[in-house]
């Protein structure tokens, strides 16, 4: 049974994409007197095997250790692409993750997107979604995760654009397939060049390769820069981080999943290649620079944001940013630990965010209040998910930050400093956006607002209770740091610093709510970090205006130069052509008269210069 479950987990992705084909029927209008509901009823069934699929997977390998699934897909010559799958217990388990997450955001979605025409594609994206995930997070070959990168890319793209009717959502769909693209260009020369170069795409021969691999300063830089390029753009980390903020026009079902896993993924492939980061330690602090520079960046940006969605999406930056400096410093698990702790946080406070849109139809903060009394269950979603999110004892990200912190303390300490900053920012912003929402006098779109229904609390309260589970889970995995193994300075700054974060966001937004500072610095500050500091006005000043200059050179070279010289050899020849016709008398002894005056100047030549 057991090695039944290992060849066939492949399936594991393919019920996602037999979920979403399932539903094309429905997605295209060919079946329409049904409605589109039976579509999501199809791919929820694809997901619930696929799920207890991954978790008979999971025990069967559990004590087992990693197996590899071969499958020759191009065999030419000399060039032979295998698409291997890794089955292991870190592997099925981030399977399990995907598909738990897809299937409560699925059935989120129909209680959200009851009311909506485009449900039948909506879930076909999410299962074309689900699909690429899992194969992902399953695959042994940096050939097939870049290919599911792609994939990826695409499925943002779709999903971003979903509500393609307004010029807001196209833009912002266009902007985050555009910005990913700079990335995955990068990344697909990284991969062919890497390929050519270690003759492998697997991930333990890559790793076998990098022991004893000899390559010059400057090839191995380019390379790890490269390959660090992808995971850049899919972890919306500085400077490719806009596409996170714009993509949140998309159905907030579908920013569940991205800003908890789909965002992950490319720091899943960027710990796989973390052999072959390691032969560039230009690659590796482009990393920390990076991450330290997403992090701190975003954590302050989020807290001058007004929209909801938004202030959380840059706290999602913030702490992939975190993951970056764990994979910089050579840190894999403790980077694998952060990404599921925060995964489960993150997915559990867009969930009840999207309950609070749905009730007030509105994403604006300043028009919400007074909602703690209506929603218990949507607050007690936030709170926990918010606790969740920073270093509280005992949840799951305090101890990803432990483990984080005590890897670096006696490294450094500025490390250290980055993430106290960041742990404090987020309690800040996090506070702040629960005190708008929550507390106060409830305004003109709260005053109403009722608990949402069934569909949507049920997997919120399952994820609830998943979030606080997380710290036996850890216990039950052996994950958890003896009780003589904790560094309990480590762990009372990790506090204070969310103490005080929390504390002075209850000062500012808990309660009888305090006047806010004013003055022209405060307000040209707040503007500042609103704009995420003005970064998109840099692409305009710098990128933007290169290449819109270069295009306009190349344009002109292309039509004056190019054009030019064909053009004036075109007028040349028919020039030419048009005064020799007149020589043409038709009287061969003038042909031959002709013929015997060359001949006889190019003998006459000859006699010369010899």
């Amino acid at each position: 049974m057991n090695q039944f479950l290992i060849q066939t987990s492949w399936w594991v992705p393919g019920y996602g994409l037999l979920g979403a084909l399932l539903t094309i029927p429905w997605s295209t209008g060919v079946i329409r007197h049904t409605g589109p509901r039976p579509a999501a009823y199809f791919n929820f069934l694809m997901t619930i095997l696929a799920l207890v699929h991954s978790v008979l997977l999971w025990f069967a390998v559990w004590d087992s250790p990693p197996q590899y699934v071969p499958t020759s897909w191009l065999n030419v010559l000399d060039l032979d692409v295998s698409l291997t799958l890794e089955v292991s217990r870190v592997s099925v388990g981030a399977a399990v993750l995907i598909t738990a997450l897809s299937m409560l955001a699925q059935v989120f979605a129909l209680g959200y997107l009851e009311k909506d025409w485009a449900l039948a594609r909506f879930y076909a994206l999410m299962g074309f979604f689900e699909g690429a995930m899992s194969g992902l997070v399953l695959s042994n070959s940096l050939f097939l995760s870049y290919a599911l990168l792609e994939t990826l890319t695409l499925s943002t793209y779709l999903l971003v654009g979903f509500w393609y009717a307004q010029p807001l959502v196209v833009t912002a769909a266009r902007d985050a397939f555009l910005t990913k693209r700079v990335g995955d260009l990068l990344l697909f020369m990284g991969v062919v060049s890497l390929g050519a170069i270690a003759g492998t795409w697997d991930f333990p021969a890559l790793a076998d390769w990098a022991q004893t691999a000899d390559l010059p300063p400057l090839t191995a830089n380019l390379l790890g820069l490269a390959l660090i390029a992808g995971p850049v753009g899919k972890c919306a980390q500085f400077p490719l981080n806009l596409w996170l903020d714009e993509a949140m026009e998309g159905p907030n079902p579908a920013s569940i999943l991205r800003n908890s896993v789909v965002v992950a993924c490319g720091a899943y492939v960027l710990i796989c290649m973390q052999p072959i980061l390691a032969l560039s330690p230009l690659a590796l602090t482009t990393l920390m620079v990076l991450g330290t520079v997403t992090a701190i960046g975003s954590s302050l940006v989020a807290i001058a944001q007004i929209d909801i969605k938004r202030a959380l999406s840059h706290s999602t930056s913030a702490y992939l940013g975190l993951v970056f400096l764990a994979v910089g410093i050579q840190q894999d698990e403790v980077a694998l630990l952060f990404l599921f702790t925060h995964a489960l946080a993150k997915a559990l406070l867009f969930m009840s965010t999207g309950a609070i849109i749905l009730t007030t139809n509105t994403q604006d903060l300043l028009e919400m209040g007074g909602l703690a009394s209506r929603m218990p269950a949507t607050t007690s979603g936030f709170v926990v998910g918010a606790l969740g999110s920073v270093g509280l004892v005992p949840l799951g990200c305090f101890w990803a930050m432990h483990q984080w912190a005590d890897a670096i303390w006696p490294l450094s300490n500025p490390l250290f400093i980055v993430l106290l900053l960041v742990n404090g920012l987020t309690s800040f912003s996090l506070t702040r956006i629960f005190g708008l929402v929550f507390c106060g006098s409830p305004q003109e779109k709260t005053r109403r607002a009722p608990e949402v229904p069934w569909l949507l609390a049920l997997p919120m309260v399952f994820l609830t209770v998943a979030t606080l589970l997380v710290p036996a889970m850890l216990v039950r995995w052996q994950l958890l740091p003896a009780v003589s193994e904790i560094n309990w300075a480590i762990a009372g700054l990790l506090v204070t610093s969310s103490a005080i974060g929390g504390g002075l966001g209850s000062v500012f937004y808990l309660g009888r709510r305090s006047p806010q500072p004013e003055g022209s610095g405060w307000l040209s500050l707040r503007e500042l970090l609103a704009q995420d500091f003005r970064i998109e006005q840099l692409y305009r000043l710098t990128v933007v205006l290169a290449v819109t200059q270069g295009s306009r050179l190349s344009a002109w070279f292309d039509r004056y130069i190019v054009d030019g010289m064909v053009n004036l050899l075109g007028i040349v020849s028919l020039m030419s052509g048009e005064s020799l016709k007149y020589t043409i008398s038709g009287q061969s002894r003038h042909y031959l008269l002709t013929l015997f005056v060359g001949v006889f100047l190019g003998i006459a030549w000859l006699s010369w210069t010899l």
